[in-house]
């Protein structure tokens, strides 16, 4: 019985044989056949391993190790398998463990390398979007996924739908066929369908590419003898009259003992890379070969690609960027995506994705809707307790990064139709028309430095500078526009003296910075400054005070860069007692807009409503006398 169990897995029918490990193992209940039954456990482990069943192949490794297997390679596959269930610091020990009697295994480092950085990074979040594509999955294996140019998406599928009526020994399910899925008029996916023409038998097949112009198929190909190994090679096959023609043979460089497959054609159509186990660096690696050379050598690529544990599925998004799968560099658990970029030295930049396109479970066979953009489909076997793979979607959102506020003028008040541009480093020029309300909007870039200007019909020009944040994630960035306007007093906020003087308190400086950066941007305007006092005291007295604090508004901006030509001071006393706004009346509801708030009216009101009348009255303002200052 343990023999026949031995020749099912020598011919990779992992299914059939974990089905008689079982048996046998169930059977053997002696002490003395204690490290038999050890035996038996590791080997069953192996069959589960192979058919993507990590908590099962856990649990046999650890009976393996248990009944004092000595293999030391349970304790490695042990970590494999905890891994691949995210259980991380559990498989770190398993490999620690197996460090310790083999501490030059490249393989384990890295594998332990990948636990420890995911215990680090397990609170990190990545802005991919990932979804099960359950409208293409079956109850069965989908994986594989690749684009054709007509925009069809083909991939391999097991379901129950497939050609032929016998079982794969491998996997237990219906033999590979290729499906394809297309959109309708509306942009709608439809139901996947097998693929047109005589492509599909009852052999596996599956795992394709095309060449550019996609008239041509390469497919992976594994041919069932009864009785013999099955060999994985590479076919193509012709579109012809909407349909593929039977598959051939592709001829290649190749040695009669080793499998060839998963095929990808780089967009330019030179290269054709696959996987092999030829050997080379690992168990399967990737290589390529030159389809534009005739009897061109396969190419290994190397270890920047290369490990000794297994590189699988290439995807040739580029002639200079290959995605790939692989369990021998360091990651989440599994067979993990990962993206390599040819340097110019002529070696690989490889860096592995990241969750949640990689889990802890075997994610695999990438492909992208354009060159241009983080958006396509992917297998894996993520949350299937049977080990079946499925198609998932990702998508990397466009980042939202805007700007927004509003056009005001000095009382607050929204200015309709005012003009909005905007004017970055990176080459960006945008104009944009406020609404009703005043408000505006605009799309920015990350990392951007901005130049704004607002202005608008009797108004001056208003700018404001910032740059956008580099942090890849949305962002909302606010600023509003105050404007000046030319036929009215514009009040400064927030310009403080010490009381009955005309010393400037420090906390007026932001108000008086800014005043000085509106006269710089506006450099041919000529002013009034007026400084205006409440109704407390004699007439002369608050005129000397008004004029003396307008006098030191002047000063400032004499001493902040400001022409004295352009400046005129002016103090008004109790002259002007200021009319109720609507700003005004939002913020002191117990006046009415329109109300001036001269001495007459203020003598009616509460001590408290005096107060505040006075307070509103005690104001600087600044008038626009001309518009042509060093024109002529």
């Amino acid at each position: 019985m343990l023999s026949v169990a031995d020749a099912q897995m020598a011919r990779g029918e992992f299914f059939e044989a974990a089905k008689s490990y079982r048996k046998i193992y169930n059977k053997l209940n002696k002490p003395s056949e204690r490290p038999l039954r050890g035996e038996v456990a590791f080997k069953l482990g192996e069959c589960h391993r192979k058919l993507n069943q990590p908590a099962r192949a856990a649990v046999s490794y650890q009976n393996a190790l248990r009944y004092g297997y000595p293999d030391d390679l349970s304790a490695f596959y042990l970590g494999r398998m905890l891994q691949q269930q995210g259980k991380y610091a559990e498989a770190s020990k398993a490999y620690l463990d197996y460090l310790a009697l083999h501490p030059d295994d490249v393989s384990a480092a890295e594998s332990l390398r990948g636990c420890r950085l995911q215990l680090q990074r397990s609170d990190v979040a990545s802005r991919v979007i990932v979804k099960n594509a359950k409208l293409f999955n079956s109850r069965r294996s989908d994986y594989a996924p690749v684009f054709h140019n007509s925009g069809a998406l083909y991939f391999t599928s097991t379901n129950e739908k497939s050609t032929g009526t016998q079982r794969s020994g491998v996997t237990g399910t219906k033999r590979g066929d290729i499906w394809v899925v297309r959109k309708d008029e509306t942009g709608q996916w439809q139901r996947p369908r097998p693929v047109e023409g005589e492509l599909n038998t009852a052999h596996d097949e599956g795992i394709i590419s095309f060449s550019p112009d996609g008239q041509t198929m390469y497919l992976t190909r594994s041919e069932h003898n009864e009785g013999r190994d099955e060999r994985v090679e590479i076919f193509t096959s012709r579109r012809q009259d909407a349909q593929w023609s039977e598959a051939v043979r592709l001829d290649m460089d190749r040695d009669s003992l080793s499998n060839y497959g998963h095929p990808s054609v780089s967009p330019s159509g030179q290269w054709l890379y696959f996987t092999s186990d030829r050997p080379g660096y690992g168990a399967y690696d990737i290589c390529r070969m030159n389809l534009m050379a005739k009897g061109s050598a396969i190419e290994n690529l190397g270890p920047w690609i290369n490990t000794p544990g297994n590189e699988l599925f290439p995807y040739a998004l580029t002639d200079s960027i290959l995605y790939f799968a692989s369990d021998g560099h360091a990651g989440l658990g599994g067979l993990d995506l990962f993206r390599a970029e040819l340097t110019p030295s002529g070696g690989w930049k490889v860096e592995n994705l990241g969750a949640p396109v990689n889990s802890s479970y075997d994610d695999f066979g990438i492909a992208f809707e354009s060159a241009g953009r983080m958006k396509g489909y992917f297998s894996s076997n993520r949350g299937d307790a049977r080990g079946y793979d499925h198609l998932y979607s990702f998508e990397l959102p466009d980042l939202s990064i805007t700007i927004s506020g509003h056009v005001l003028d000095m009382d607050e008040e929204p200015v309709a139709d005012a003009v909005i541009r905007i004017v970055g480093n990176d080459g960006t020029n945008r104009k944009a028309v406020a609404r009703n309300d005043g408000s505006f909007s605009f799309p920015l870039e990350r990392g951007v430095s901005y130049v704004m200007l607002a202005g608008a019909p009797g108004y001056l020009n208003a700018k404001q500078e910032f740059t956008s944040d580099t942090a890849e994630e949305d962002a909302e960035y606010s600023v509003d526009f105050s404007l000046a306007s030319l036929t009215k007093p514009n009040i400064v906020e927030n310009i403080f003296y010490d009381f009955d003087k005309a010393t400037l308190r420090p906390e007026s400086k932001s108000a008086l910075d800014g005043l000085a950066d509106m006269l710089r941007d506006n450099p041919n305007i000529t002013i009034e400054m007026a400084a205006h006092t409440d109704r407390v005291g004699s007439d002369s007295y608050n005129e000397r005070l008004s004029a003396r604090r307008a006098q030191a508004v002047v000063d400032y901006l004499v001493d902040a860069g400001i022409s004295p030509d352009r400046l005129q001071a002016r103090g008004y006393g109790k002259s002007r007692p200021k009319t109720v706004t609507k700003r005004i009346a939002r913020e002191y509801p117990q006046f009415q807009e329109g109300t001036i708030l001269d001495e007459q009216f203020v003598a009616t009101l509460t001590d408290d409503d005096r107060q505040a009348a006075d307070q509103i009255n005690r104001r600087t303002e600044f008038d626009i006398l001309s518009l042509d200052y060093g024109l002529y």
